[in-house]
């Protein structure tokens, strides 16, 4: 694979789970990484023990629902480099309620954080980055199909439009604009599933076990890599086999609540 020396890439939510893994790996693939996030203690370890490994990575706060955070950050990668060569909205929440159960606060939570912040991102970025520049979307599986979670499910699904919408848009000026879709990876956002939740979905995934972030973090090198050069509006999968077959009605009905609790 070609290497990333001399580009300059933004990851959201990069200081732990699968954003680190995938700041790790740009960064030893040559990148000069920023890795952004709002938990400022994990996100400064994270760039204190790659700088010791003479990786090329710094850590910034960022909200990623703040737009006066993204122009801070703008301006910042401007004055320093001059440009941006790849973008990696990675940062995202889950958002377990049920329907119709869903609070209006989750439901926005969900969409500002999931959908504004990359929609954000890509106002605030895209006009520093140069012909052959990308932008990566972590999406989920859960946009492949209708999952119980409706909040986060919707979100998703929009952050999949918002990705196809932006590669239309910004294909004509060369920047590319793809979607992964992850499966139940090994992260903190999945430790706060249920033991439900996490055993029914283990039964369907075919390679019989849940990812790690190294098992997406090298697609993210290879999509901001020029490798990737014709890649636009794509969406890969990468869940062991989960969306292969018809799966989440089992998973739906081995977490559902009691009868007496539901309306």
């Amino acid at each position: 694979m070609t290497g990333l020396g001399g580009k300059v890439v933004v990851v959201t939510g990069g200081a732990r789970g699968q954003g680190a893994a995938e700041v790790e790996a740009l960064a030893r693939a040559g990148a000069t990484v920023v890795a952004t996030d709002v938990l400022d203690g994990d996100g400064s370890a994270l760039a204190a023990r790659l700088e010791g490994e003479s990786l090329d990575v710094r850590y910034a706060h960022l909200d990623v629902t703040s737009p006066d955070d993204w122009a801070a950050l703008a301006a910042d990668l401007r004055e320093r480099h001059g440009r941006v060569d790849a973008l990696v909205n990675n940062a995202g929440i889950a958002a377990r309620e049920r329907l119709p159960h869903v609070t209006l606060e989750a439901w926005h939570l969900a969409f500002e954080v999931n959908v504004t912040g990359p929609m954000l991102g890509i106002q605030a970025l895209a006009p520093l980055m140069p012909a052959g520049s990308s932008i990566v979307n972590i999406c989920s599986v859960a946009a492949m199909a209708g999952h119980a979670a409706a909040a986060y499910t919707a979100s998703k699904w929009a952050l999949r439009g918002l990705t196809r919408s932006a590669s239309l848009e910004l294909g004509l000026r060369g920047i590319r604009v793809n979607a992964v879709m992850p499966g139940l990876v090994d992260t903190p956002l999945m430790a706060s599933a249920s033991p439900a939740f996490t055993e029914a979905a283990l039964t369907e995934i075919p390679l019989g076990r849940v990812g790690l972030p190294a098992d997406i973090a090298p697609t993210i090198v290879f999509l901001v890599s020029d490798d990737s050069a014709y890649y636009n509006g794509a969406e890969i999968v990468i869940d062991g086999g989960l969306s292969a077959h018809v799966s989440h009605k089992r998973i739906a009905d081995a977490t559902r609540p009691p009868e007496e609790d539901r309306p």
